[in-house]
């Protein structure tokens, strides 16, 4: 009997805890067709109800009211950043946000400088509101996939390309 409360007690307890973690994915896509670095920034949308609280006196309504959206967006822009590996940043522009579903998205992009061999990405969104925050970013159109994780104190991560293979296929 004792066990089954045990139980019980917790499957109660995990819907509360499981949303304890603070997270965000963010993809950052070295896109060719339009010749743009685009991020996408995924945030739960109960995380940023929470957010604008404490960063907007006054009740603030990210679900329907754009003025406090751009507020949010306008928060996010200034905890994103993105530098060549040399470290010259890389200005990005705002190209809108929606609420969709249990996430609210928020789009950047900027040009993608000739002979990129890499990125440094500093994802500070939340982290000074929540500490246990997770910040996971996925790089992706430049080879294989690289992750960066941003916690605890991290400021600035890096993510290196692989060369393009030039290597001509030979035939026998």
């Amino acid at each position: 009997m004792r066990f089954m409360l045990i139980i019980l007690a917790f499957i109660v307890a995990m819907p509360a805890m499981a949303h304890q973690l603070k997270a965000s994915v963010t993809t950052v896509l070295f896109n060719k067709r339009t010749s743009n670095i685009e991020l996408m920034h995924r945030f739960y949308l109960h995380d940023t109800e929470h957010a604008v609280e404490h960063l907007f006196a006054g009740g603030a309504d990210i679900i329907s009211n754009k003025e406090d959206q751009q507020r949010f967006v306008d928060y996010i822009e200034s905890h994103v950043a993105l530098q060549t590996l040399d470290g010259e940043p890389l200005v990005l522009k705002e190209v809108g946000a929606q609420v969709d579903g249990k996430f609210f998205w928020v789009y950047q992009e900027a040009p993608i400088p000739k002979d990129i061999k890499g990125i440094r990405m500093s994802h500070g969104a939340l982290r000074d509101l929540w500490p246990a925050q997770v910040n996971m970013v996925n790089v992706e159109g430049k080879g294989k996939v690289k992750t960066l994780h941003f916690t605890q104190d991290d400021t600035w991560l890096e993510a290196r390309f692989e060369p393009a293979n030039t290597a001509v296929e030979q035939t026998k």
